[in-house]
């Protein structure tokens, strides 16, 4: 996608498969109803879906530099590290890549939406703690807008996702949408 023109402003999304529309039509996913439902509002604003199925925040400390310059927005939202946690790396690694995306974003200009995840609890209570609590800390020192769980309400019932039981259904895209287009109203000055 090009970068925005100078009269639009621009709300970065930068995650993982729960942003790319892992499984569905990208039409459908929660980001592109995002996109849709701010014409629908009237909001000068485009939607830029930099996510990429299968990403840690590893890979999107390297990247976003690029993503920065490229969209130049003025709203990034992260939904990044549910992959650093289902693969049981370490959080010290993670936050200090998402504290990496937070602070280049900030550096920016940009105002930050912060997206945290929780985990089915195979890795001890320890870790999915630490885990949890990592995207609250970061948002409380970074002074970012905090969406404390994405999937908050739906994470239990597994007809609401396709048949990995990882990736939500098209079906609930909206509901997705929804929380997430109020977790961003404060950042929509």
């Amino acid at each position: 996608m090009a970068a925005p023109a100078a009269s639009q402003r621009s709300i970065l999304v930068f995650g993982d498969s729960l942003s790319a529309a892992y499984g569905i039509a990208q039409a459908r996913g929660w980001v592109a109803l995002l996109a849709d439902e701010l014409k629908r509002e009237r909001m000068n604003y485009i939607v830029v879906n930099a996510s990429i199925s299968g990403e840690t925040t590893s890979g999107g400390a390297s990247r976003i530099g690029a993503a920065l310059e490229k969209h130049r927005p003025t709203v990034v939202i992260i939904e990044l590290g549910g992959n650093d946690g289902m693969r049981g790396l370490p959080i010290l690694q993670m936050k200090a890549n998402l504290s990496a995306i937070i602070d280049k974003s900030q550096k920016a200009g940009a105002r930050v939406l912060l997206v945290g995840m929780k985990l089915p609890p195979n890795y001890g209570p320890e870790y999915t703690q630490a885990f949890e609590r990592s995207f609250a800390e970061l948002a409380k020192h970074y002074k970012t807008e905090l969406l404390p769980f994405l999937l908050e309400g739906m994470a239990d019932r597994r007809d609401l996702f396709l048949p990995d039981g990882i990736h939500p259904a098209e079906s609930v895209q909206p509901m997705i949408m929804q929380r997430m287009r109020k977790a961003l109203s404060p950042l929509l000055k």
